[in-house]
């Protein structure tokens, strides 16, 4: 279980020393940022989404801790490719694992299982969702749309 938790934790900071699709999106038809104004933690999500729904591009941009934007650079590598449905049930499930509310979704997450014991410190629960939470607002919002945690 320790070398388990140990390969997590290298992939956390793997993503956030060099994270995934950081930048902005220029062909982006659907935004929006999140916020988390206890901690300052800031992204901007870029979406390029087709007619059909499927996500041809995702991005984002801004700052935060490790977890935030280690989150934030593996779920846009997760989403990409995928129909808005998918990454909308991507979010519940990632969400349900995050929150503790359903553990074993994590075996359907991949790599992302790796923010599993982010449920065991609540207030890191707000890190780990901050850019799922832009996503969520993009993919409903359109072309701006914004978040908060609070």
């Amino acid at each position: 279980m320790a070398e388990l938790r140990d390969l997590y934790q290298d992939i956390i900071l793997e993503h956030s020393k060099r994270p995934r699709n950081y930048r902005a999106l220029e062909a982006a038809n659907h935004k929006a940022e999140g916020f988390n104004p206890l901690c300052g933690d800031h992204f901007t999500v870029y979406l390029d989404v087709a007619e059909n729904g499927e996500i041809r591009d995702v991005s984002f941009q801004g700052s935060g801790c490790a977890i935030s934007k280690a989150s934030a650079s593996m779920m846009t590598q997760a989403v990409k490719g995928k129909r808005t449905e998918e990454a909308q049930k991507l979010f519940e499930k990632f969400h349900h694992v995050v929150t503790g509310k359903n553990g074993s979704e994590a075996e359907d997450l991949g790599k992302l299982a790796a923010f599993a014991g982010v449920s065991e410190y609540p207030v890191r629960v707000k890190c780990a969702t901050l850019a799922w939470h832009a996503l969520r607002a993009a993919l409903e919002g359109g072309k701006q749309a914004a978040v908060s945690t609070e």
